[in-house]
């Protein structure tokens, strides 16, 4: 990619590049996340003007909005906010001067926020909200250098999915609205700030920093990180960034990113974002990746030291296709983002580390899917794109848009042909760049592009089952692995003591095969047969923590209390959800499991990010009536 010249004296930079085309956003009345005013108003430029303080935990400065006026002038534009002390607002024509207009913030609502209303006169084309963040702000984690991996400095970071963005930008918090930005960032001197934009890997740290992003994005993939931070390269458009204490071992873990960048272009068409950087987080980041542009954010618990845990950064890297470049209209069609980056995800592991390897992750996918369906008291949560959505978004974040999604893909691929299948993707990609579509636009897109096109091998009504129904279809092809056959015969062997545990052959697994021989183990399984495979195989004191959460849920299940002391350390020590919210709840089905969980929670919620918080939170609010 080309680095953008610094330029200190403009106050906002606006990239040379032309913006590519964007469509309509979808009605408002479609998206019930946000009372943005979207069929009036439609932003096309944010520029944010923002100073970084961390001891009173708060963003303060400005966001300038350049709008498009949808249909007749509309008196007042409404914007999402949740938590932002809004001090002034004012509006202007093209480049005119400011003048102050009336605003009103709105009703708090514990998930939406309030509602910022601003007079707009009917020549306004501009906004500007000068505000400041609460210390509380959904979106953002403040960190003390004890609690960084360097203890050195500061850490701040953002994570803006699904409609955290609100609570650190006033904007039109809705994935159907795409704008460019450019951001000044302005920091302690000692510290590094970077983006989901054009950064330079090469950047002075002097506490004053500058970014633009040209392309248009959805308010979600609005990023900021700001920290003890280095850089290392690992190829010409890729590298990664990490507190310096493990910033070596990042680069080496993700040595093969370039690899995957052009094994994906091959796939799906060229990459549309100039460079792809990693940032390496610290610990308490609440999900495994986030696919925000140029610079996907990612969990240190992905650097296992030998490549095991890669297919996260694969996931993130495909998300440059489905998500970013096309993106869910809304969060009820959240699966086109995931159950197609899902499928891409394996598709890219494939071609760079062998059809065997894909082949494991595959099966794990669609198992856990199969689990799902058969475990679930609610069918109305088993649907891709539900009819009434999730009241929070962030609920809808499960297997069913990631694993169903995905098989969903599969089946399609294994009707029509690989190369065939790989065709209409690209078509797809192709058609809506840069757009945020719905599940419906697919639908109809698959029915030309595929159904139609080749009669009597699939029918809508088929598709229609895989989106809008419970079941998984009648006759859903699952993907096999050779692999995982032979597992299944040792496990039986072991569980029935034909098999002594020393005799396992397990010494050449990877975190792919002791996953699918933990997650099948059954209620009959003893403490002692656990006892005898952790002192083979020291599995209480792993440290690749996909190893260990499978790990420990098998021993909260049995009440194998050898592996508590470890539990503990990691629900302690490590804040992403995937890893430590089924521990909790495992935990939380007996009493003594509670005292446990409350009293670890006690000491380890301070560092979690709010949005983990308030998940754990209400795993102990649903548990608390029944344990009385």
């Amino acid at each position: 990619g080309v680095r953008r010249p610094r330029q200190r004296h403009q106050r906002s930079v606006r990239s040379a590049a032309p913006a590519p085309t964007v469509t309509t956003p979808v009605r408002q009345a479609d998206d019930p996340h946000s009372r943005a005013n979207v069929e009036a108003f439609h932003t096309r430029h944010i520029a944010l003007d923002l100073s970084v303080d961390f001891e009173r935990r708060q963003l303060a400065g400005t966001a300038e909005l350049d709008l498009e006026r949808i249909g007749a002038g509309a008196p007042k534009l409404v914007l999402d906010t949740r938590d932002l002390q809004v001090e002034a607002v004012a509006v202007s024509t093209g480049e005119g001067p400011w003048t102050d207009t009336p605003y009103a913030l709105g009703e708090r609502d514990a998930i939406l926020g309030s509602a910022l209303s601003i007079d707009m006169p009917a020549d306004a084309q501009r906004v500007r909200i000068t505000y400041r963040t609460s210390p509380q702000a959904s979106a953002l984690q403040w960190l003390t250098p004890e609690q960084t991996a360097d203890r050195k400095a500061p850490f701040l970071f953002t994570q803006s999915e699904a409609i955290h963005a609100r609570s650190w930008i006033p904007c039109q918090d809705t994935p159907g609205v795409r704008a460019a930005y450019d951001a000044h960032i302005r920091t302690p001197a000692n510290v590094l700030a970077v983006m989901s934009a054009e950064n330079e890997p090469d950047a002075p740290i002097d506490g004053d920093y500058r970014f633009a992003m040209p392309q248009p994005i959805p308010s979600y993939l609005i990023a900021l990180a700001v920290g003890d931070i280095a850089f290392r390269s690992t190829g010409p458009r890729t590298g990664v960034y990490a507190e310096p204490g493990i910033v070596d071992a990042a680069a080496r873990e993700f040595e093969d990113t370039e690899a995957m960048l052009q094994t994906a272009e091959g796939l799906y068409g060229p990459y549309a974002w100039g460079r792809y950087d990693l940032i390496i987080l610290p610990p308490s980041f609440p999900y495994g990746g986030m696919e925000n542009p140029r610079l996907t954010f990612a969990t240190p618990t992905v650097i296992a030291g030998d490549k095991s845990l890669v297919s996260l950064v694969a996931h993130e890297m495909a998300h440059s296709w489905s998500g970013n470049l096309v993106t869910n209209a809304t969060w009820r069609d959240f699966w086109l983002n995931e159950g197609f980056t899902s499928y891409f995800t394996n598709r890219i592991m494939e071609a760079v580390y062998g059809p065997e390897r894909a082949e494991m992750e595959q099966v794990l996918s669609a198992e856990s899917l199969r689990q799902l369906v058969q475990t679930s008291k609610d069918p109305a949560t088993l649907v891709m794109a539900p009819e009434h959505p999730a009241a929070d978004p962030d609920d809808a974040v499960g297997p069913i848009a990631y694993d169903r999604g995905s098989l969903f893909l599969y089946n399609l691929e294994q009707t029509y042909g690989r190369e065939r299948f790989d065709d209409f993707l690209k078509s797809w990609f192709q058609a809506h760049r840069f757009q945020s579509a719905t599940t419906e636009q697919f639908m109809s897109f698959l029915d030309d592009g595929l159904i139609r096109r080749y009669p009597g091998r699939y029918s809508m009504q088929q598709a229609r089952a895989w989106v809008y129904e419970s079941p998984l279809p009648k006759g859903a092809t699952f993907p096999k692995s050779a692999e995982f056959d032979e597992i299944d015969q040792q496990r039986d062997a072991w569980l029935a003591g034909t098999l002594p545990t020393d005799e396992l052959d397990a010494d050449g697994w990877n975190v792919l095969h002791w996953q699918y021989f933990l997650d099948r183990l059954p209620g009959s399984t003893t403490t002692e047969q656990l006892s005898a495979l952790d002192q083979r195989f020291a599995l209480s004191r792993t440290h690749n923590r996909i190893l260990a959460r499978s790990w420990f849920i098998v021993a909260i299940d049995h009440h194998y209390q050898q592996a508590y002391p470890a539990i503990e350390e990691h629900l302690r020590t490590v804040g992403r959800m995937y890893l430590i919210t089924p521990l909790y709840r495992g935990l939380l089905k007996t009493p003594e499991g509670l005292r446990f969980a409350k009293r670890v929670y006690a000491t380890a919620r301070p560092g979690y990010h709010p949005i983990a918080q308030t998940a754990i939170d209400r795993i102990f609010a649903d548990a608390e009536p029944t344990k009385s």
